[in-house]
């Protein structure tokens, strides 16, 4: 099988890489920084010999954007939305000009598009898309701005023969660098994995093997397009997401943050606190219907073994090399 992987050299891009060249397939990753063989260059808003690689493909998974681990000053909120928007109309026009077009196309979304909430789960059907919650800042409804222009991109593309998904993600977590779980697992390790803000809000999350196996489960079923929640079946309280995370690392106690003092970490770290603030209760509904089964449905047993894979790997580098 041939994917084309435009904004495939992030944390997702890197695991579906990695593990779909494993499996045997032609990977070709589209990047404005184009360094290894399998990486072809383009600058994310305009055709260009780039789009070759997509005509005669099978699968493109389109993961381009500017990352979220930033301030969200109005530049960087900006900057996020023309850079999903752009990139998903430049891949929907070059799929369109295919002589032969790929029969299916993985579009990047987040389940950031999803209301803050905490008395009930938001599945593709039930969910309430956000923007109009009261008591949360005004920018947060930016954000869910930005995954809504981001999915209409994708469907407003005139590719008839070209089945297409949006792939509402929750969090990602692999024990890769840099990684939000790396992160976490760092605080936890200084004894500053406690609850933020009081630890109510919902965490979405879903396993990186588990979402490989999404991933090719969606490439394979011909009946399911539209949006798709990828997010594990178990979010869970912050609280309760971060003792978890510390009985896997072994670390008794996580110093708790008050709000203010999320601020300051985040401010510390180029960061954003709606990443820790907001409220993200999402299941996988139309994946359960569709017969999909979790590896690792439950944050506990999850964070156990991404924890001992971190172990692993970080045992298998060579002392003095960092």
């Amino acid at each position: 099988m041939k994917v084309v992987l435009p904004g495939g050299t992030g944390q997702v891009g890197a695991i579906l890489d990695r593990a779909l060249t494993a499996a045997g397939h032609e990977v070709t990753v589209v990047t404005r920084r184009p360094t290894r063989a399998h990486d072809v260059g383009w600058d994310g808003a305009t055709l260009g010999r780039w789009a070759t690689a997509i005509d005669g493909c099978d699968v493109v998974i389109n993961l381009a954007g500017r990352s979220v681990s930033c301030r969200y000053t109005a530049e960087n909120l900006r900057a996020m939305m023309d850079s999903r928007v752009d990139s998903t109309r430049v891949v929907g026009e070059a799929i369109a000009a295919a002589a032969r077009p790929p029969r299916v196309w993985l579009q990047m979304s987040t389940a950031t598009v999803y209301a803050h909430r905490f008395d009930a789960p938001h599945d593709e059907t039930t969910g309430v898309i956000g923007g109009s919650e009261a008591g949360v800042p005004d920018y947060w409804a930016y954000s869910v701005e930005i995954a809504k222009n981001w999915e209409r991109a994708q469907a407003e593309a005139p590719t008839p023969d070209t089945r297409k998904v949006a792939l509402r993600s929750a969090m990602v977590m692999s024990p890769d660098r840099g990684g939000v779980f790396d992160v976490l697992s760092r605080l936890v390790r200084l004894g500053l994995g406690g609850p933020v803000a009081g630890g109510a809000q919902y965490v979405s999350w879903i396993q990186d093997e588990d979402f490989v196996r999404a991933v090719e489960f969606l490439i394979a079923r011909d009946d399911l397009d539209g949006p798709v929640n990828l997010a594990s079946p178990d979010p869970l309280s912050h609280r309760a997401f971060m003792r978890a995370l510390r009985t896997a690392w072994n670390v008794p106690v996580g110093l708790p943050a008050t709000r203010w003092m999320a601020e300051l970490g985040a401010f510390a770290l180029r960061s954003d606190t709606e990443l820790l603030f907001k409220s993200r209760r999402v299941v996988p509904g139309r994946l359960r219907a569709a017969g999909f089964s979790f590896a690792h449905p439950d944050w506990e047993s999850a964070a156990t073994s991404l924890v001992q894979r971190a172990r692993s790997a970080r045992s298998a580098v060579p002392r003095g090399v960092s």
